[in-house]
């Protein structure tokens, strides 16, 4: 895939993500994508996947133009971004415009992958949390890899309203609607009793330009999202260090209590991971899964691209619990959790 296929691909699945703003503007991209300039030649070096299910350099570009709108230093293109609606001329004028004389500040900001850290993920990790705690009703342990700002680190202050029936936090921070189909979780109370998170690059949305560039990657045209990413931001209080994920994990594994259901979870994160740390990471959790007893259970829970296309775009939810080792499909969501298609009847 070349640049101009990414962009394109990138267009059209915003547009089917309810995102016709994002179709627009990346399908202006690439149509005319400045190759000759210096930010062309950063983008040309990047090997791989440059799609969404690699360095996702459509999105990287898109989130450094909305991140000039939101910090109000592009006057010019702020004009053509929503709410305002504006013409394929001006939106490509504006643009092009932009890279041109912010191009120094585009290329810092594409040093760094996408972190949407979209809270409304949260959906489905409250409910395969539920799953869990059905087999191991125990107090968690909470271990988030590829934690980004944390929001979902934040799960047990937040609701789900789903077929008019409500769970989750009982005086929630936000409430989460996706469009649900299927059965309800069951009736459980997960219970946090302590979490922390790892990332190569963390930020914390206390910080107003750490909290930019989660909102940033937002989609312009879609406010509600931001409007939950900043109330998240709100109440976060989640320890996120700055490493490696497998070689964070593994101590904490280790050192996992006694009494509580170590439970590691990650959405649209381990895609990321060179192959090289997935393969690590895989061994590494298994061997602790081996190791797992009935007063020290793990669980591994899972939102991540199933490469899937032909259909809705999501993920795949999974979980895995040991000891016993047990595969559970729970089905698909969202990757924004507009939608979750639950298949789990247990």
């Amino acid at each position: 895939m070349n640049l101009a296929q990414a962009f394109k691909a990138q267009s059209e699945t915003c547009t089917r993500m309810d995102s016709p703003f994002m179709g627009q503007l990346l399908s202006i991209l690439a149509r005319d994508w400045p190759s000759d300039s210096a930010l062309g030649q950063k983008f040309a070096h990047f090997e791989g996947d440059i799609g969404p299910s690699g360095h996702s350099l459509p999105l990287r570009i898109a989130g450094g133009l909305h991140a000039l709108v939101l910090n109000n230093t592009a006057p010019e293109l702020a004009a053509v971004y929503p709410p305002y609606a504006a013409s394929d001329d001006a939106l490509h004028d504006a643009v092009l415009a932009a890279l041109h004389t912010h191009e120094a500040f585009l290329i810092d900001w594409c040093d760094s992958p996408p972190q949407t850290n979209e809270v409304r993920r949260s959906a489905a990790l409250i409910a395969g949390a539920h799953v869990a705690v059905q087999h191991f009703d125990l107090p968690i342990y909470l271990s988030e890899l590829g934690a980004s700002g944390g929001l979902n680190l934040m799960w047990d202050h937040y609701a789900v309203t789903a077929q008019g029936k409500t769970f989750g936090a009982g005086t929630p921070a936000l409430t989460l609607a996706p469009e649900w189909d299927g059965l309800l979780p069951p009736n459980t109370a997960p219970q946090i009793a302590a979490r922390a998170g790892v990332d190569l690059n963390p930020l914390d949305p206390r910080r107003s330009d750490h909290l930019l560039r989660l909102t940033a990657y937002l989609w312009a045209d879609q406010p509600d999202r931001l409007a939950m990413t900043r109330a998240g931001a709100a109440i976060i209080d989640a320890p996120i260090e700055r490493a490696d994920a497998i070689d964070w994990l593994a101590p904490r594994l280790d050192t996992a209590p006694h009494g509580q259901l170590h439970l590691i979870q990650h959405t649209v994160a381990w895609q990321y991971f060179p192959k090289d740390v997935q393969v690590r990471g895989r061994a590494l959790i298994e061997t602790a899964g081996a190791q797992a007893t009935p007063d020290r259970p793990l669980a591994w829970l899972s939102m991540e691209s199933d490469g899937d296309t032909t259909g809705k775009i999501g993920a795949a939810l999974t979980l895995r619990l040991w000891p016993g080792d047990l595969h559970i499909d729970l089905g698909r969501a969202d990757f924004h959790g507009r939608w979750i298609n639950w298949t789990y009847t247990g």
